[in-house]
């Protein structure tokens, strides 16, 4: 029985690795199969995009290390075109004070550089941030009489590169540029003010670049939920021209126009209107009996002073200016004219309520016009002995009889008498100089703004 155990035991053995054997022979004849199908896989697959290769560094791609980028494309053949447009996004402030705008926008550049010309299949394009930019070459690009500027850097810089397989090249940035604008204020604050951002080459001469603009009008286009709470944004349009500089030579300049209409009703409100109250109280003085000279010319001087208040507080945001500005024209036409309105109010006389029939005894000597003039009032008498005169100081109940002691000279008695009867004449009817004035005032500031609002409106 031993002896019939270990012969079993070794047929066992060879079947089994008999076994495993035919195992192994079908294992690699059906992976052959699979490899022969994979290899002919292979040989009709497209091959890869290197631009989605991330073993590939950019600078290797875009052969940046094997050109000298400090000189522009095509170095010393023609210029080169470099297209421009804008998009507005806003028109931040308008300084009358500083005479200049703030404004922030994306500005973008368009040009071919053969020298970034890449290899790829799908002819797709390539994404850049800033930190390429200070590689390669990129148009020198700068605004005139732009006072302040900046490139937006929140969260990081606002700056783009885009690069294409045949070697055109999009540069866009943010930028808020801050720029002078030479106002005209003759018609302030019925005015228009025209204003432009200018853009050129600092380096480049038209011989070595040529700036334009890339779409025509179409290449400036701006947010339609533009405001300024002073101005109307009427329109944008864009043209450009040759900028000659007698030391460097001419270079191609892009404008950026824009045209601002201020909002009237601001200043109606704060301006116009009160100096229109102002005049408006200005002529109560005319119906206040002739005789309240205190109220007269309480009335009269405080509409000078409030004039005067709104006069400081129009100039004081405004400009020093050595024109006449419309709103100066209208405010000061008013503010002289109240000053005559109380120099005519202190000019009158002060009866102080003594009757136009009191009696005023002369004696002889000398006497001047102006003291003629301050007898307004009083009726002419007979020279009166001194003894009488003492009659007439005792009668104190007669308050409408009044002695005054004057000296006339005889040898121009008849001359200065002609002169205070006039003089008389025309103050005991300054009544009707109150009653003229009820109409001429109002109608000559009636007339003045018919004139005023046809010329500058």
């Amino acid at each position: 029985m031993p002896s019939m155990t270990k012969p079993l035991i070794f047929l066992l053995c060879l079947v089994v690795t008999g076994e495993c054997r035919r195992h192994g022979n079908r294992v690699r004849r059906w992976t052959g199969t699979v490899d022969t199908q994979k290899h002919g896989t292979s040989l009709t697959k497209k091959p890869p995009d290197v631009t989605k290769s991330r073993k590939m560094k950019t600078e290797h791609l875009l052969k940046v290390d094997d050109h000298d980028f400090t000189m522009r494309p095509a170095f010393g053949g023609p210029a080169i075109p470099v297209g421009v447009d804008v998009q507005v996004e806003s028109l931040d402030s308008i300084s009358e004070v500083d005479m200049d705008f703030t404004m922030t926008l994306y500005l973008r550049h368009y040009w071919k550089d053969e020298r970034l010309s890449f290899t790829s299949s799908t002819n797709k394009s390539m994404t850049f941030d800033g930190r390429l930019v200070k590689k390669i070459w990129v148009p020198d690009v700068f605004f005139v009489h732009s006072k302040r500027s900046f490139i937006h850097d929140t969260t990081t810089d606002n700056i783009m590169l885009r690069v294409f397989p045949d070697g055109h090249v999009l540069y866009s940035l943010r930028v808020t540029v801050t720029a002078a604008c030479n106002m005209d204020f003759s018609r302030f604050p019925l005015d228009s003010q025209t204003c432009s951002l200018e853009l050129e080459s600092y380096a480049y001469t038209d011989e070595d670049l040529m700036l334009y603009w890339k779409s025509g009008d179409e290449s400036l286009s701006t947010d339609d939920r533009i405001s300024l709470s002073q101005f109307l944004i009427q329109k944008f349009h864009t043209t450009s021209r040759l900028a000659f500089y007698s030391s460097t030579g001419w270079y191609n300049r892009l404008y950026i126009n824009f045209t601002l209409r201020r909002h009237i009703f601001f200043f109606l409100l704060q301006t116009y209107f009160p100096a229109t109250l102002m005049v408006m109280l200005s002529w109560v003085s005319f119906w206040i009996d002739r005789r309240a000279v205190p109220a007269r010319v309480s009335l009269g001087i405080t509409t000078v002073l409030t004039m005067s208040t709104i006069i400081t507080g129009v100039n004081a945001s405004m400009p020093r200016v050595s024109y006449i500005k419309a709103v100066d024209i209208y405010l000061w036409d008013r503010r002289e004219r109240k000053i005559r309105e109380r120099a005519r109010s202190q000019s009158l006389p002060c009866t102080c309520g003594i009757s136009q029939t009191r009696t005023m005894t002369m004696l002889d000597g000398t006497y001047s016009e102006a003291d003629t003039n301050s007898l307004a009032g009083y009726t002419e008498e007979p020279m009166v002995p001194e003894e009488e005169q003492e009659e007439l100081h005792d009668v104190s109940d007669k308050p409408e009889h009044m002695v005054v002691h004057l000296s006339v000279s005889s040898e121009s008695t008849a001359t200065k008498k002609k002169k205070s009867l006039r003089a008389l004449n025309i103050i005991q009817n300054t009544h009707a100089i109150d009653k003229y004035s009820r109409m001429i005032f109002p109608g000559s500031y009636i007339f003045f703004n018919l004139i005023y609002w046809s010329v500058y409106c």
